[in-house]
């Protein structure tokens, strides 16, 4: 997917952020930001090209980084109001989640609320993994807080942020030998209507089949008595990694 995205983070995107930020926020330097853009990004592959243009708001939006992130929200526009599309019509966002993420660290309230309505249009599953890390218990306390969500797509973040193996992420690590705190989490989405939503539960099931099968296992055991089609199919589709 990498390579077949890379082409949409040319100049066309860099144009594209740097529009839709002057009409919030007119003292935007636009021509400054394009051109910065314009004499490094060519021999980058995605991500680096992804993290210059988030250095590059950094350089270019107030200092103030609650100030900032908050620019950054007023730009994202309507929410998805699908299970798809979050790469395809929303793929111009990674740069603002690269910015949370590497540049909201010591803001976790403003991040957190950025990275909630970062992934109703493309996804704070890589935004929100720093902060599990640096702030374990506010960061659990949040990801209940979504698992109880309306909206699907945070229901989906509290499953998909904790994967310990996420694609293009840092494998997070801090739950392999206890997973109690995702697998509560994951609990209270056992039975979710939404697909997009179990698919992420049945894959970090799948990922814990690997790291840890005996907990998997047992929680998985728990889960068949457990009379719903949808927990059933998550179930199915999480026994398939089980040794």
């Amino acid at each position: 997917m990498a390579e077949k995205l890379v082409n949409y983070y040319g100049m066309n995107l860099a144009r594209l952020l740097a529009d839709k930020l002057a009409a919030v926020y007119p003292a935007f330097p636009r021509q400054k930001f394009l051109a910065a853009y314009s004499k490094k990004y060519a021999p980058l592959a995605l991500t680096p090209r992804v993290e210059l243009l988030a250095d590059l708001l950094k350089q270019n939006l107030p200092d103030d980084y609650e100030t900032a992130v908050t620019l950054l929200t007023q730009i994202m526009g309507d929410e998805n109001p699908s299970e798809t599309g979050m790469f395809k019509n929303y793929y111009w966002l990674m740069p603002v989640g690269k910015f949370i993420e590497k540049y909201g660290m010591e803001h976790f309230d403003a991040s957190v609320n950025a990275i909630a309505e970062l992934t109703k249009r493309n996804t704070g599953e890589y935004a929100i993994r720093p902060f599990l890390e640096k702030y374990p218990r506010p960061s659990l306390v949040v990801m209940k807080k979504w698992a109880r969500a309306k909206n699907f797509h945070l229901r989906r973040l509290a499953s998909e942020g904790l994967r310990p193996r996420l694609p293009w992420a840092k494998n997070l690590t801090r739950y392999i030998e206890n997973p109690k705190p995702v697998f509560e989490i994951l609990t209270l989405l056992q039975t979710d209507d939404v697909r997009f939503v179990r698919k992420s539960v049945a894959n970090n099931l799948r990922d814990y089949a690997q790291e840890n099968p005996d907990a998997t296992r047992a929680l998985l055991a728990e889960w068949e008595r457990v009379d719903n089609p949808n927990t059933r199919w998550i179930v199915k589709e999480a026994r398939a990694k089980l040794k």
